[in-house]
């Protein structure tokens, strides 16, 4: 099969023809996938667990069509069906045409999304998730508005509102009920406010901190999903209000504490993005719904890996950078 191969510890990259399929038999409790779609991650090439297997493979979204399954009575998805996945089980990604996921990986596809739409979502949607509802302890969305209710009064800002997991941040906080306040550059305001940001910052015209600091109890955070780092991440400790979390996905807050000029109570927390179907189940329900969606910034064959970095590293990105694994254009 193809595949687009990581040939060393650099960031090199190599495409072949010849790369063995999996089957069945590698593991009798994980499905077999044919990949129409993966999405790729801005630094993922950095990324060290990867290097970890003998052939590292990019791109850990998934969205592709069951070929076998596990033969257990228990097995929750059958061939043919359609699915999407964040997949870390075994650290190979999914720019090859045939992939491997386990169950608890998996949910179905949204049935309103094309294969490309669906690659876009699980890590990005999950990091959001993860940020705001497990370590934001934020009240998930729910279509029962009491739900909502307790995050009334709940103040979020998402950094870098218009990337690939910013753009989630925003929709899920609002839907969430919290007010909610985006960073991206002019050319995204508008997009961030249709997102459902109260309020988008420009921030090449406007100084977070100092915008906070105008009056800190009205504009003040009790989260903060932080997608950027350096700077921005250090500002965002002096904008939390007391007993808030500072969540980053960009690098460990700890290392950005100002130590002075905090409120009471605040803390940072850092993680990485774990799979999780029954989530992205939940996530697949809201995109069905209308009431959230991805957005795919570009998408490129698997031949174009080179020119779909590029685009990546670029800078300016408005969602994911996709690769379409199928062999002949074709939308869903």
């Amino acid at each position: 099969m193809r595949a687009l191969i990581r040939t060393g510890p650099s960031k090199s990259l190599t495409l072949t023809s010849d790369l063995p399929e999996p089957s069945s038999s590698d593991s009798s409790q994980s499905y077999i996938i044919r990949t129409h779609a993966t999405a790729l991650t801005r630094d993922e090439l950095t990324w060290p667990e990867p290097l970890s297997i003998d052939v590292p493979i990019p791109g850990f979204d998934l969205a592709g069509t069951i070929i076998s399954a596990p033969t257990t009575a228990s097995a929750k998805f059958k061939p043919g069906d359609e699915v999407y996945a964040l997949t870390t089980s075994t650290w190979q990604g999914n720019a090859k045409e045939v992939s491997i996921a386990v169950e608890n990986e998996l949910s179905l596809k949204p049935k309103n999304m094309n294969w490309e739409e669906a690659a876009s979502v699980p890590l990005s949607a999950l990091s959001a998730w993860q940020a705001l509802f497990v370590h934001g302890r934020l009240t998930p969305p729910s279509s029962e508005q009491n739900m909502k209710s307790q995050n009334s009064g709940k103040r979020v800002l998402v950094t870098a509102a218009s990337g690939g997991v910013g753009i989630w941040g925003v929709q899920l906080a609002h839907l969430a009920g919290a007010e909610v306040v985006g960073t991206c550059g002019s050319s995204n305001v508008e997009f961030v406010k249709g997102l459902g940001a109260d309020v988008a910052l420009d921030y090449t015209e406007t100084n977070l901190k100092e915008w906070v600091d105008e009056n800190k109890d009205a504009r003040g955070f009790d989260v903060v999903l932080d997608c950027i780092g350096g700077q921005t991440l250090e500002d965002a400790w002096k904008s939390v209000r007391k007993g808030g979390r500072v969540v980053s996905v960009a690098e460990p807050p700890d290392g950005k504490n100002p130590k002075e000029g905090l409120a009471e109570g605040v803390e940072g927390v850092w993680f990485i993005v774990e799979p999780n179907g029954g989530q992205l189940g939940e996530i697949t329900r809201l995109i069905e719904r209308g009431e959230c969606k991805g957005m795919v910034d570009s998408v490129f064959s698997l031949e174009q890996w080179s020119e779909a970095f590029e685009r990546l590293q670029g800078g300016h990105v408005k969602g994911k950078v996709v690769l379409r694994l199928d062999r002949e254009i074709e939308r869903h």
